[in-house]
């Protein structure tokens, strides 16, 4: 397959890829992870290949044949590309196989009496990887991978200074180890950018062994995404925060008792995924929740975050402090005295739900506000 076909190829693979990640744009929550964990994925990668051509065997080998070398050339770089095709095992192991071109490598070779040696390998085969995965946020993930390829080599020789060797076209196969490291990067549950580096061990069909590498750059998409819209995984944003009533208050007291109320919000309902920044309805569940606050003398407020928990730890402690930041910034800018708002970021700390169920990590995922204040007495 020559480098044009290569590319349209993998455009038309990337046009798909994107039209499908389009069509769930206004879905922009993480709420199936436990699809997410087992779900088989496609996926084609494309990027700059780098192979070792032995010049110093060459110049060695053409020397003992009394030739004196007087130019040599190599070109150890080509246009390598990758089709795959995976299943995720759990959040961090998953089993991959694929097709693999890492192109053609070659060299050009002159010698004292006009002589000439040219030669070229090409290498292309399948692999079957298990690929690891490690969670450095809800989005970005560290890879490595470690697998087994099976690659057919082509190596030609042309000129009129071939060594004495009438073989000038050799093929060989070969089943060798490869190993690879990058990153990932999830646009959503579906879509993700990976870039990476693979090494492959290989043979070039006349004796010698080396390594190939490929830096690549791919789309990966899971297949058979679940409605985004369940009751057990996202709750309504439109419900009104519901605040206890205290009982009221007796008038004959001397001085009225200072009552607590707390409400907790769904983390969905007032941000989006992965994002401290509140989201319009966001700002109008905490108006509603100031307007029902009203007639009460505040003397302190708290805004606890929590998440649940999928992800690192210290990563989930701050995301979660950041969102009890941002309900205490729109409660100041509301009107409340800042210096009577507190926060506290708890992260995955204090579940009030198993987090091994989506719905039960739904839960863990809230951000709750507690006021303590004095009802007024009316008059």
């Amino acid at each position: 397959m020559t480098i044009a076909h290569t590319l349209g190829a993998l455009s038309v693979m990337t046009g798909a890829l994107l039209a499908a990640q389009s069509a769930q744009a206004q879905d922009n929550t993480f709420i199936n992870p436990d699809w997410a964990n087992s779900a088989w994925y496609i996926g084609a990668g494309v990027g700059q290949s780098r192979a070792t051509i032995d010049e110093p065997r060459l110049r060695a080998s053409l020397a003992a044949n009394g030739e004196t070398v007087t130019g040599f050339t190599k070109d150890q770089r080509d246009t390598g590309y990758k089709l795959f095709v995976g299943r995720q095992l759990n959040q961090y192991f998953a089993v991959e196989a694929g097709y693999f071109d890492l192109g053609k490598f070659d060299f050009k070779s002159s010698t004292s009496g006009n002589g000439v040696l040219n030669g070229q390998a090409g290498f292309r085969g399948v692999n079957l990887d298990l690929l690891g995965q490690l969670p450095l946020s809800q989005r970005l993930s560290l890879l490595g991978r470690v697998g087994m390829h099976y690659t057919k080599t082509n190596t030609e020789f042309s000129g009129n200074r071939l060594l004495g060797s009438t073989n000038t076209h050799a093929s060989e196969r070969k089943l060798n180890a490869k190993l690879g490291l990058g990153l990932e990067y999830k646009f959503s549950e579906a879509l993700a950018l990976r870039g990476e580096v693979e090494r492959y061990r290989l043979n070039d069909a006349v004796g010698n062994r080396g390594d190939a590498d490929l830096y690549s750059v791919s789309l990966v998409y899971k297949l058979g995404r679940p409605a985004s819209a369940t009751p057990a995984y996202q709750p309504a944003p439109e419900v009104a925060p519901v605040v206890a009533m205290p009982a009221p208050v007796i008038v004959a007291a001397p001085a009225p008792a200072p009552v607590s109320e707390k409400v907790s919000f769904a983390s969905e309902a007032l941000f989006d995924f992965d994002q401290s920044t509140l989201k319009p309805q966001g700002k109008a569940a905490l108006d509603q929740l100031l307007g029902q606050l009203k007639g009460m003398d505040l003397e302190v407020i708290v805004t606890v975050g929590h998440t649940d928990a999928v992800g690192p730890d210290a990563y989930n402690q701050k995301l979660s402090q950041r969102r009890a930041e941002a309900v205490k910034a729109y409660l100041v800018a509301q009107g409340v005295e800042t210096n009577r708002v507190y926060t506290e970021g708890k992260g995955e700390t204090q579940p009030v739900a198993d987090n091994t169920s989506a719905a039960g990590r739904a839960k863990n995922r809230r951000v709750t506000v507690e006021v303590v204040g004095t009802r007024k007495v009316p008059r």
